[in-house]
C-alpha cells in the first residue's frame, strides 16, 4: 500500500528538563517509544519479500510487546465503571462542625473526579446486572485529596472486614463453573443475619439503577467531623440526585442490557457532552458523640442507617459533573480511591469495616497500579506536596534534592501545623467478637413495611427466586425463613409458603 510520509522536521530546541510525555507534544510522524523515527509502520522487516521476519526489527517487537501489556489487572471489585470530572460547591456553612478547608465558606468550589461502578462483575460486564453501584468522589482540595468512597446503598452486607474476602468470593463466580450462583450467596449470607437490611436494598427495585445519573450515593460508614476547636461530631454523608431516583425493573433491565451492555456509561458521557450536566446535592446527618450509646443500634454499625426523623438531612453543597474524562484508561482504569485518604477536619470512626478498608483499598491499588500509583496524574494532589516517599517501580517524579531524610540541617522543610484529631481514649481487652447491639432485623422489617404491596411482592419474588436455586438446601431456606420472620412475621409466612409451593398472595 501507499505509505504516508511526513517531513522529518526536528525541533529547533529541546529542553529535556521541562518535557513530560504528553500527546500535546506529538510530532507529525511515527516514532518508537524512545523517539526514533519510524519510516514504515505497515510492514515487518523480513529476509526477502516473503520472510521470515527478522528478530532485529525492534519497532515490530516494541509494538507487539507494548500491545501485549496494554491491560493491567482489573479491580477485584468495582472493575466495571465510568468516570467524569466537575466541581463541588459549598452552599451551606458547616464550619461549626468541621475545619476542613473545602467547606470553609459557601461559594467555595473544589475540583473533583467521580467514578461510578458496579461491584461484583468483571470489567466488560453489563451495567444492568443486579448489583450495588460504587459512588466514589475524589476532591482535589487545597489541603490534599479527600476520597469519599461509597455506594448507592446506605448499608452493607457485613460489619467486619475479616469477612470481606469471603463475601466477595461468595458473590463472585463459582471457581469451578465460572458462573455466579445464588446458592453460594444465600449460603454465605445465611451465616450473617446482619445482611438482611442490605438485601432489602439489593433485592428491592433500587437494585438496578436506571443509570448513574439517577441514583443516590452514600458514604455508607460513619465518619467524624472536627471543628477548629477540636469538637467532634459523628457524620454520615448522602448524595441526592437532582434528577431524582429512577430504577429499572427486571424485564426492562433485560431489554436495556440486551441492546447495550454499556448503557450507563453511554448515558453519562452523552449527557455531559450535550451540556446536560448531572448534579447531586450533598447532605449530612450528624450525631453528637455523647449520644452514641443512647440508640437501640450501634451508630458505627455499617449495616444500619440513622433514622432521618431523629437525625435529619442537612444540606451542605452540590456536585456538578461538567467534563468527560480526556482518556478512559488514564482517568478511569488508573483512577484509584481509598477511604484512608482524608483531610484535616475529617477523620475515621471505629467502624470495623471502615478500619479494614483503610488498609485494603490502598493495598489493592499498590498491587494493581504499583507503589507510585498516587503520583499518576488522576490520583496526585493538585495542591503542593512534599515528602521523601520516592523511587520504586515507574517513579516519574523529577527530584533534584540531595537530602532525602528528615530532619536535616541542609533542608528547611518542617512539620505542618498541628490540626485537630479525635481525642477519645482507646482501651480494652484484646478479643475477637461481635458488637453488642446487633439488632439485625428491625431496620430490615421497617423498610419492608414502608413499601406498597406491589413493591413488597417484587422483593418477595426476587428473594424466593434466590432461595429456589436447587442447591439451596432445606436448612438454608429454613434459616432464611426464620430471619425474615424476625424482620416481619407476614413476610416470613409468605416466604415459607412461596418456597413450599403454596400461594403467598
Amino acid at each position: 500500500g501507499t505509505l504516508r510520509i511526513a517531513s522529518l522536521q526536528l525541533p529547533l530546541a529541546m529542553d529535556p528538563s521541562k518535557h513530560l510525555p504528553s500527546s500535546a507534544h506529538d510530532c507529525p510522524y511515527w516514532t518508537t517509544n524512545s523517539g526514533a523515527p519510524v519510516w514504515n509502520n505497515n510492514n515487518s522487516l523480513t529476509a526477502g519479500k516473503r520472510g521470515p521476519v527478522l528478530l532485529e526489527d525492534y519497532h515490530l517487537l516494541e509494538k507487539l510487546a507494548q500491545f501485549d501489556r496494554e491491560r493491567i489487572p482489573e479491580r477485584v471489585v468495582h472493575a466495571r465503571g465510568a468516570s467524569a470530572k466537575g466541581f463541588f460547591e459549598v452552599t451551606h456553612d458547616i464550619t461549626h462542625l468541621t475545619c476542613a478547608d473545602l467547606f470553609r465558606a459557601p461559594g467555595v468550589q473544589t475540583p473533583v473526579v467521580v467514578r461510578f461502578s458496579t461491584v461484583v462483575h468483571e470489567r466488560g460486564s453489563p451495567e444492568t446486572l443486579r448489583d450495588p453501584r460504587g459512588f466514589a468522589v475524589k476532591f482535589y482540595t487545597r489541603q490534599g485529596n479527600w476520597d469519599l468512597v461509597g455506594n448507592n446503598m446506605p448499608v452493607f452486607f457485613i460489619r467486619d472486614g475479616m469477612k470481606f474476602p469471603d463475601m466477595v468470593h461468595a458473590f463472585k463466580p463459582n471457581p469451578k463453573s465460572n458462573m455466579q450462583e445464588p446458592w453460594r450467596i444465600m449460603d454465605f449470607l445465611s451465616h450473617h443475619p446482619e445482611s438482611c437490611h442490605m438485601l432489602t436494598f439489593l433485592l428491592d427495585d433500587v437494585g438496578i439503577p436506571r443509570d448513574y445519573r439517577h441514583m443516590e450515593g452514600f458514604g455508607v460508614h460513619t465518619f467524624i467531623l472536627l471543628n477548629a476547636e477540636g469538637k467532634e461530631t459523628y457524620v454520615k454523608f448522602h448524595w441526592k440526585p437532582m434528577e431524582g431516583v429512577e430504577c429499572l425493573l427486571d424485564n426492562d433491565a433485560n431489554k436495556v442490557g440486551g441492546e447495550n451492555h454499556s448503557h450507563a456509561t453511554k448515558d453519562l458521557y452523552d449527557s455531559i457532552a450535550a451540556g446536560q450536566f448531572p448534579e447531586w446535592g450533598l447532605f449530612i446527618q450528624t450525631m453528637p458523640i455523647e449520644d452514641e450509646f443512647k440508640q437501640d443500634f450501634d451508630p458505627l454499625d455499617v449495616t444500619k442507617t440513622w433514622p432521618e426523623d431523629v437525625f435529619p438531612l442537612q444540606p451542605v453543597g452540590r456536585l456538578v459533573l461538567n467534563r468527560n474524562v480526556d482518556n478512559f484508561f488514564a482517568e478511569n482504569e488508573q483512577l484509584a480511591f481509598c477511604p484512608a485518604i482524608i483531610v484535616p477536619g475529617i477523620h475515621y470512626s471505629e467502624d470495623k469495616l471502615l478500619q479494614t478498608r483503610i488498609f485494603s483499598y490502598a493495598d489493592t491499588q499498590r498491587y494493581r497500579l504499583g507503589a507510585n500509583y498516587l503520583t499518576l496524574p488522576a490520583n496526585a494532589p493538585k495542591a503542593p506536596h512534599h515528602n521523601n516517599h520516592h523511587d520504586g517501580a515507574m517513579n516519574t517524579v523529577q527530584r533534584q534534592e540531595e537530602v532525602n531524610y528528615f530532619p536535616s540541617q541542609f533542608d528547611d522543610v518542617a512539620n505542618a501545623r498541628k490540626y485537630p484529631i479525635p481525642s477519645s481514649k482507646v482501651s480494652g481487652q484484646r478479643e475477637r467478637n461481635v458488637i453488642e447491639k446487633e439488632n439485625n432485623f428491625q431496620q430490615a422489617g421497617d423498610r419492608y413495611r414502608s413499601w406498597p404491596a406491589d413493591r413488597q411482592e417484587r422483593f418477595l419474588h426476587r428473594l424466593a427466586g434466590m432461595l429456589s436455586d436447587p442447591r439451596c438446601t432445606s436448612r438454608i431456606r429454613r434459616i432464611w425463613i426464620e430471619y425474615w420472620t424476625q424482620a416481619d412475621k407476614d413476610l416470613g409466612l409468605k416466604l415459607s409458603m412461596r418456597l413450599s409451593g403454596g400461594s403467598s398472595m
